[in-house]
């Protein structure tokens, strides 16, 4: 039996990177995914890989800002699958990382703020009430460590910071009804969304240098945090910032 026999579970963002790399796990561990992304034709790939090394899942394209669009994953999981266990809030965007608030413009800030926090708040709203349903479950919100150190942009850090607490307030609001709510606090992880700074030579050794280990962080090895997380095996962890960064300086 794998770590999620019998869980169904929904995974925003899971067209390419940490995203994908869960929706992968989670289905080789015995989960039925339901996987959603803006960018539909990649999340087909990564559902159709999924399907032919025997996992079950499904692709749904889905904009996580959207209330109505949260209402159509809810309900087309609970058709499919027949209840929801999981919730893992992955999707996300950075913006310029090294963009200061004097040059980010207000579009930008809300942008980053309406992806990164509205999104997670509009999904943990959608997914509750199945989650008291199914008698429990777990949500994993995708945070940063940026969200704790405060190094980069302020949109960015700013909206993985309202994540961390939002995390918190609902993991004490629903610990009642056996619902675990967690954040997981990547540093830097080798996915496209950072491709353009860590194939600069000099951004690369300058962020390796900050790293104990000496390397940086893959997507699976976020997965396997947020399977911990999501499983069983956690069952009495909740409102905790999971911090996974190869030691960096700057915790």
């Amino acid at each position: 039996m794998g770590r999620l026999a019998n869980k169904v579970a929904i995974i925003t963002g899971a067209a390419s990177g940490q995203g994908a790399e869960e929706a992968r796990l989670f289905a080789s561990e015995g989960a039925k995914v339901v996987a959603t992304d803006v960018q539909f034709e990649l999340l087909e790939n990564v559902v159709k890989e999924i399907r032919e090394n025997g996992g079950e899942a499904i692709a749904i394209k889905h904009n996580v800002t959207s209330a109505d669009e949260w209402k159509t994953v809810v309900d087309m999981a609970v058709k499919e699958y027949g209840k929801i266990d999981i919730l893992v809030n992955n999707a996300g965007i950075t913006g310029l990382i090294t963009q200061t608030i004097e040059d980010l413009e207000e579009s930008t800030w809300d942008k980053i703020l309406e992806i990164n926090t509205k999104g997670p708040y509009l999904g943990i709203k959608a997914v509750i009430p199945e989650m008291k349903k199914a008698g429990g479950g777990s949500i994993v919100n995708i945070s940063s460590l940026s969200g704790i150190n405060g190094v980069g942009n302020a949109a960015y850090n700013s909206s993985k910071g309202g994540l961390r607490l939002l995390t918190k307030n609902v993991a004490l609001d629903y610990g009642k009804y056996n619902i675990r709510v967690n954040s997981v606090h990547p540093g830097t992880i080798e996915t496209p969304m950072i491709e353009m700074f860590t194939s600069n030579k000099e951004v690369r050794e300058t962020t390796l240098a900050g790293i104990p280990l000496n390397i940086l962080g893959q997507p699976s090895d976020i997965a396997y945090g947020v399977l911990y997380l999501a499983s069983d095996e956690s069952r009495f962890v909740t409102g905790i910032e999971l911090i996974i960064d190869g030691g960096s300086i700057l915790d």
